[in-house]
């Protein structure tokens, strides 16, 4: 065993402790401590006994058995758990040694700590592991960012850990300074409720309008995983459908329906309020949950509120196609507003984001992992400043080849009374996006009547802001223009 560690990890929960056995079976001796020192003679005994790990039981120990420049991975729960091991850490460090935040972290506490780090002459990394368990041990994606210098130094453990893709290339790259690593991460997993509820809903309209039952669905799921949609959560949900218990039937129709969260998902919609991008479809999907959390009110409530019962007449193969459509398209979209978002942060922060490198770490390891990402990859290596991913000659075509049978989907569903907020919200903000008159300049007069808000003219040059006294009652002046 070699006498001092390559890197040490807190928190031995179970991503830490994987995340150390990944570390290990790649050549790296790591040092581990945990709050619950039981723990960690426990992980020495069983998990880790026999390996290159060396278990400490303070944190002075814990850094003393470190190479310099020491560098230290917290795995503990986000907020202000990994402030306290911060400042347990720092007197203990010497300038150029590196705390890593490997867990989710909102991005502003990462800019904040990244700053106060480098205020005392410590490298910080705030970043992002995707791919849950299994990924931990078996080659996650990882998505650092944070302060610059310490890239070199981590960039070997990292990149060996990590996924890999299109001939061994790791699922992990730089991203940029500050909180962008945690940014990108809260990104992935909006994007992630979105795909969620997306497949969700498919599998309501195959279930309640076309009368599936678990295994025609598992058939046509991995009919999908297949094609374009291929995809772990489209494998996974075609694997779920196929579960049944000990009596034959589907464990999928016994479970109940109200859905868990633990929040990144609403920091994604707080991002977008905050720097004005439209992310509708994830916004929908994170309410989503909250709808489903309502489960008693529900069931009082569908007593009570009667709409249409279900019924499809139609060609019902043909109609799977149209829902296969349907949620290709909705997926492009979601894609779209997470990639918009990502750039509208970028625009702010003024990091320097690779958005087909993103796309990359994104392409292995993680839970939103697909075939679909090679395609965002190249769209983004043909034109590295695309406003919009709908915009890209790939995409346009396939949401062009996708929106007749996304439109009846949306309106076949609505019809007949079935709940699709995310696939119709996507379509909504597709046909936003394409349209080059939007009712807005009524909503502009509208401000400007009751609040003197002002408003731009189509004869006039963009910049130039116009109040008009509407009732002959108010005066001239107009309320300061801005936007929030």
């Amino acid at each position: 065993m070699n006498n001092k560690a390559d890197i040490g990890l807190v928190g031995l929960a179970v991503m830490g402790e994987n995340l150390v056995l990944n570390m290990e079976s790649k050549g790296f001796t790591v040092a581990v401590f945990n709050r619950t020192t039981s723990k960690v003679d426990q992980f020495i005994r069983n998990r880790g006994s026999g390996k290159n790990i060396i278990g400490t039981y303070s944190i002075g120990e814990l850094v003393n058995n470190l190479k310099r420049p020491r560098k230290v991975m917290l795995m503990v729960k986000a907020g202000q758990a990994v402030d306290d091991f911060i400042e347990l850490l720092i007197p203990f460090l010497e300038p150029g040694d590196i705390i890593i935040d490997g867990g989710n972290s909102h991005y502003v506490d990462t800019n904040r700590r990244t700053m106060y780090m480098e205020n005392k002459g410590l490298l910080y990394i705030g970043t992002g592991v995707s791919g849950g368990e299994e990924g931990a041990l078996h080659g996650p994606s990882i998505m650092p960012g944070g302060s610059p210098a310490a890239w070199p130094h981590v960039k070997q453990i990292f990149q060996a850990i990590a996924a890999r893709v299109d001939g061994d290339t790791p699922c992990c790259d730089w991203v940029g300074e500050n909180g962008a690593g945690h940014f990108v991460k809260m990104v992935h997993n909006g994007i992630e409720y979105g795909d969620m509820q997306l497949i969700c809903e498919a599998y309501q309209v195959m279930r309640d309008l076309l009368g599936m039952n678990a295994t025609e669905m598992h058939e046509v799921f991995g009919e999908w995983n297949n094609g374009d949609l291929d995809s772990y959560l489209i494998e996974i949900t075609r694997d779920i459908l196929g579960y049944t218990e000990n009596d034959g039937t589907p464990l999928v129709d016994r479970i109940l329906d109200a859905a868990g969260q633990k929040g990144t998902g609403k920091w994604t919609c707080f991002a977008a309020l905050d720097f004005g991008a439209p992310l509708t479809l994830i916004g929908e999907a994170v309410f989503s949950r909250f709808l489903s959390a309502l489960k008693e009110e529900r069931v009082f409530a569908s007593g009570i509120l009667k709409g249409p019962s279900p019924k499809y007449e139609g060609d019902r193969t043909a109609f799977i196609t149209d829902i296969k459509n349907a949620l290709y398209g909705s997926k492009i979209v979601s894609y779209a507003q997470g990639y918009a978002l990502m750039n509208a942060a970028a625009k702010e922060f003024e990091w320097k984001l690779n958005y087909g490198g993103i796309a990359l770490m994104w392409r292995g390891g993680c839970i939103i992992r697909s075939a679909f990402l090679g395609k965002i990859k190249e769209a983004f290596d043909l034109n590295a400043d695309l406003k919009n991913l709908m915009l890209d000659p790939f995409f346009t075509g396939k949401l062009i080849a996708a929106q007749e049978g996304w439109r009846r989907v949306v309106s076949q569903a609505s019809l007949n009374g079935i709940p699709i907020p995310t696939l119709s919200s996507a379509l909504s903000y597709f046909d936003g996006y394409r349209t080059a008159n939007l009712p807005a300049n009524l909503l502009q007069a509208q401000r400007d009547y009751f609040g003197a808000h002002t408003y731009e003219r189509i004869d006039k040059p963009r910049g130039q802001f116009f109040h008009t006294n509407w009732t002959g009652h108010g005066g001239d002046t107009a309320s300061t223009t801005y936007s929030v």
